[in-house]
């Protein structure tokens, strides 16, 4: 299977809120054709598909010819009950592939306690054709027991059931050559995030800032999170084209997306940026 790109439509999150659908549409005549999705409530699934169900979500997406592969889920979903809800949605619209979008951890049996709650959901989604993925921020490179907190969940789950969404701008604001981890990842990884990260951010790596000992939660994160730190993928420091080689290489890559958490720029503007960027990487790379 050759590599592809989309785009994390929580890119476009506010445009989404604004005109759900003629937001799709923009991001159709921009080019992109695969998406992924955000599923933030376990409790209000169509809250951030414009309140649609499965199924007009779907003629939706066919309307603009997109194709939603993948989807972001938050924590809640990964109980049995919220988990059967997200897999009758995901097999109405088509996806197979869902990420846990963010957690937190404060010792190594919090990450060792989420490796468990990943297995089990894992199985479960496995069994309906469904691949679960953990998607990384910079928190997952803190160290418990000399380890990061990343190898601890990869270790103690199966990797049948649990692969690695990686984000490879997170993996550098932790202190990671994300080459290096990709490398490391092997087959674990078949999808990844990408943005750029600002010329002139310093120091990069976020645990310089807080200390390695810091616990680290949403609070912290929201702080951490200023828009100044994120640019349109191709117009910061980042070595994408050496991400995208190393990526590519994998005969099992299957997906990059665009995930921009912020921009000083309109939404949309910001998304395309990074499509004519990404796109044209592509085609130099014989993609």
């Amino acid at each position: 299977m050759s590599v592809e790109f989309g785009l994390q439509l929580y890119s476009v999150r506010d445009e989404l809120v604004k005109d759900f659908s003629g937001t799709l549409e923009k991001v159709a005549a921009i080019g992109y054709r695969n998406v992924e999705l955000f599923f933030h409530d376990a409790n209000n699934i169509g809250g951030t598909v414009g309140g649609l169900g499965p199924e007009a979500l779907k003629k939706e997406f066919e309307r603009f010819g997109l194709k939603a592969v993948s989807a972001h889920i938050d924590l809640g979903f990964l109980t049995p009950e919220n988990a059967e809800k997200i897999i009758a949605y995901a097999k109405e619209v088509g996806f197979t592939s869902v990420a846990i979008a963010i957690a937190f951890y404060s010792d190594k049996q919090e990450a060792l306690a989420m490796s468990a709650k990943l297995n089990q959901a894992g199985k479960l989604f496995n069994e309906h054709g469904i691949q679960l993925y953990y998607h990384n921020h910079f928190e997952e490179f803190q160290k418990f027991d000399n380890q990061y907190v990343m190898d601890i969940i990869l270790e103690n789950t199966d990797e049948q059931f649990v692969k690695l969404e990686f984000d490879t701008y997170w993996a550098i604001r932790g202190g990671v050559d994300p080459i290096q981890y990709l490398q490391k990842l092997g087959e674990r990884c078949d999808l990844i995030h990408q943005k750029d990260l600002p010329a002139g951010v310093a120091p990069v790596n976020l645990f310089e800032v807080i200390g390695e000992d810091a616990k680290i939660d949403m609070d912290l994160m929201i702080k951490l999170h200023q828009i100044d730190y994120f640019t349109e993928a191709g117009q910061g420091v980042m070595d994408i084209p050496a991400i995208v080689t190393e990526f590519s290489s994998k005969p099992e890559a299957r997906y990059l997306f665009i995930e921009q958490d912020w921009t000083r720029k309109n939404q949309l503007e910001s998304v395309e940026i990074s499509f004519n960027y990404i796109s044209k990487l592509f085609r130099d790379l014989g993609l």
